[in-house]
């Protein structure tokens, strides 16, 4: 080995530590905005607690009260919040992977519409009061998302050219109006308490608040996180295109429908539980791919945490900016997500 390959060799392992460095200080600078976030949203709410009195609440010391706001209200909201803002953010990940679209997310291409159709139906028939709603909701959400999740990508599917990245978006849009127009006509036969649930469910109101939608929503994620995260080598072949993964062994339509029914699986379990959130799969694939870059490795868990953080800062910003009342989360989000959905379609004019 020459002295000058020796140099480039250096220079590349130099690299590589450098990005090694810099993504690991990234993925702990989210952790740490996360553990932030949820300290200051413990300590903020219509009802006071100072930061002493939350602390010694938290490790047992607190009133009746304290407890009551703390553990019965607070962080249930808080804990649901955190997992809605990772599923969401990694369900858009997964379909920008596949679709190999920056514009595509669960909102965008109708899978939200879906989910939220079925969960309609569900309180049309059986009330927004239903024991039952509580476990029952996350698997008709994901059985309405994964409808229309299929119905979109036959529509998009040509077996000549594939998944076309800009017919699945027009395909999405389309099936979305479809679906929005077929919920109105749904909403106008609701009673006013049905109609009051809907309406809040579709602004984006984290509406389970309290540990049994915890526990209803825990184990989706716990169960799709990992499998998701398993397969970043997998998305990375598929950026490089449908005949060079091919040609690298992939087996490409099964993983993609794989990893389409993860995504699904993903988005249509936190709507079920938060309501109609939208732009997170947008935004924070978007600014965790600015922070680490396109491998999907250091990608996914960046994603997952920035949808978090995005998340709960914006509930803990909704439940205290018009006290005593609160705007839905959905609406602080879109906040934020609308004019930056307009800066990425100007730029990939």
């Amino acid at each position: 080995m020459t002295k000058q390959q020796m140099t480039i060799q250096q220079k590349n392992e130099m690299y590589k530590r450098k990005v090694v460095i810099r993504n690991t200080a990234v993925i702990a600078g989210c952790g740490a905005l996360l553990v932030i976030s949820f300290i200051i949203s413990m300590n903020t709410g219509y009802s006071k607690l100072s930061p002493l009195d939350t602390f010694r609440t938290l490790f047992g010391g607190g009133s009746d009260k304290e407890n009551l706001i703390l553990f019965g209200l607070r962080l249930p909201r808080i804990v649901i919040s955190i997992l809605v803002g990772a599923g969401l953010a990694l369900s858009g990940c997964i379909i920008q992977g596949i679709s190999k679209n920056a514009l595509a997310d669960p909102g965008l291409l109708g899978i939200n519409a879906g989910a939220g159709l079925a969960v309609i139906l569900f309180v049309l028939f059986f009330g927004s009061q239903s024991y039952l709603s509580v476990f029952t909701l996350p698997i008709l959400a994901i059985f309405g998302g994964g409808l229309t999740a299929i119905l979109i990508y036959i529509l998009a599917y040509k077996r000549q050219s594939g998944l076309a990245p800009i017919r699945l978006i027009l395909t999405g849009v389309a099936v979305q109006a479809g679906l929005s127009a077929l919920t109105t006509v749904l909403v106008i036969k609701l009673d006013d308490t049905q109609f009051d649930f809907v309406a809040t469910w579709q602004a984006g109101s984290i509406w389970g608040s309290n540990w049994k939608f915890v526990i209803a929503l825990l184990p989706w994620l716990l169960l799709l996180i990992p499998y998701v995260l398993s397969k970043s080598r997998v998305l990375d072949v598929l950026n490089l295109g449908d005949d060079t993964a091919c040609g690298l062994g992939a087996q490409v339509e099964k993983e993609r429908r794989r990893l389409l029914a993860a995504s699904v699986a993903l988005a249509a379990s936190c709507v079920a539980v938060s309501g109609s959130i939208s732009f997170v799969g947008l935004i924070a694939p978007h600014l965790a791919r600015r922070l680490v870059g396109p491998r999907h490795r250091i990608l996914l868990p960046a994603c997952t945490l920035t949808g978090a953080v995005l998340v709960s800062v914006s509930d803990t910003i909704a439940r205290v900016i018009v006290q005593p009342f609160e705007i839905p989360t959905g609406i602080m989000v879109a906040i934020v997500g609308a004019p930056y959905f307009l800066y990425l379609l100007a730029r990939n004019k």
